[in-house]
């Protein structure tokens, strides 16, 4: 079926609860939400290569549609009725996707979502319910994430989410993780452990949003991942599309900030830096985050001469380096922050896909 005619008739009026645009070609994951939403709601029409203020400028020809169509259908059940192609507008190169009401409900890995107007919302969300009597900082942090989830990418958006879990194991292993209150280290072995493991958790969780927004960015512009870097044969063959291939680069580029290495991270991608809303101050506050984490990570805790390069004059060698849940929180909130920012400037100067 050619949707050629019917999608010149919608280009030009403005987003409705059966009409959405998108400048760039998101995620497979964004597109999975939309598909579900309109399916769950009218049905509905998504056209890519169109800004919200109804701007046409078109796809890049680099990255394929299709195969991101493909993978969002994928993330679906049950499966959706869909029709998608490419079409030609005001000689830009477009790619529209027509969504058909449901007769069941839709669901994206587990949850459905719905068309409000031209938002999408989530049907029955979990309720994320705090201990009245605990420490009144995780719901007030929880919920400010929530906020937050407004006008983000999804790299943002998953983000948060995982936070917010992490926020309520906080809250309902109380007992273990501070049990003399949230300014007081544990004195619970196995509660240490614990929170070893969910710092490590959300830092990593930090990491993983650059690698997603790094994602985001080439896939609305393909030209940026264009370099003279060198690729194995090997590596192109282990990616199943150029999708996975896209991700793949976007991972490799984090590697320097796994290692810690967050101003070699920041100054090797210019679609970071060129932001310019990370200070320089922030970026060293950042890598004292990562090795703390490094520390539980690989060391139980236990301090060496590297962490000591970081933390002068304030551990000695081979002590065990411990956190209250407070000063957890502190820097969980530092690292929302910074992804606060860093997910503004992205949407507004990539034109990347937001909720």
């Amino acid at each position: 079926m050619d949707l050629t005619r019917e999608l010149t008739g919608l280009i030009g009026r403005p987003e409705n609860e059966t009409l959405e645009y998108k400048a760039v070609l998101p995620p497979s994951r964004v597109v999975a939400k939309i598909i579900c939403a309109f399916a769950n709601t009218e049905g509905g029409f998504l056209i890519l290569g169109v800004t919200d203020d109804l701007q046409v400028n078109g796809l890049s020809d680099d990255l394929h549609a299709n195969e991101i169509t493909h993978k969002a259908i994928d993330l679906l059940s049950p499966q959706p009725v869909v029709t998608y192609q490419y079409f030609t507008h005001q000689g830009k190169r477009l790619y529209a996707i027509k969504v058909t009401k449901s007769t069941e409900k839709m669901f994206l890995q587990g949850v459905d979502y719905k068309r409000v107007g031209i938002n999408i919302i989530q049907i029955d969300p979990p309720a994320h319910r705090f201990n009245s009597r605990g420490y009144s900082r995780l719901s007030t942090l929880s919920q400010s994430l929530e906020f937050g989830k407004a006008n983000s990418t999804g790299s943002k958006i998953k983000f948060a989410e995982h936070y917010q879990r992490i926020l309520k194991i906080f809250d309902d292993m109380g007992l273990f993780l501070y049990p003399a209150g949230p300014d007081q280290v544990t004195d619970n072995p196995e509660g240490l452990v614990l929170a070893r493991i969910l710092f490590s958790s959300f830092v990593d969780n930090f990491e993983t949003y650059m690698s997603d927004l790094l994602y985001e960015i080439y896939l609305s512009n393909s030209n940026l991942l264009k370099s003279k870097q060198t690729v194995t044969i090997e590596e192109v063959l282990n990616c199943a599309d150029m999708q996975e291939f896209v991700k793949y680069c976007s991972r490799q580029k984090v590697l320097k900030l796994g290692k810690g290495s967050v101003k070699g991270f920041v100054n090797d991608n210019k679609e970071i830096s060129q932001l310019g809303v990370v200070e320089q101050h922030e970026v060293s506050e950042i890598e004292k985050i990562m090795q703390i984490r490094h520390l539980y990570a690989h060391r139980n805790g236990v301090i060496d001469d590297k962490f000591l390069l970081y933390y002068p004059g304030l551990y000695n060698v081979n002590e065990i380096h411990s956190m209250t849940i407070a000063e957890s929180c502190e820097k969980l909130e530092y690292l929302t922050n910074i992804v606060a920012k860093l997910d503004k400037a992205a949407v507004m100067k990539y034109h990347l896909a937001s909720n």
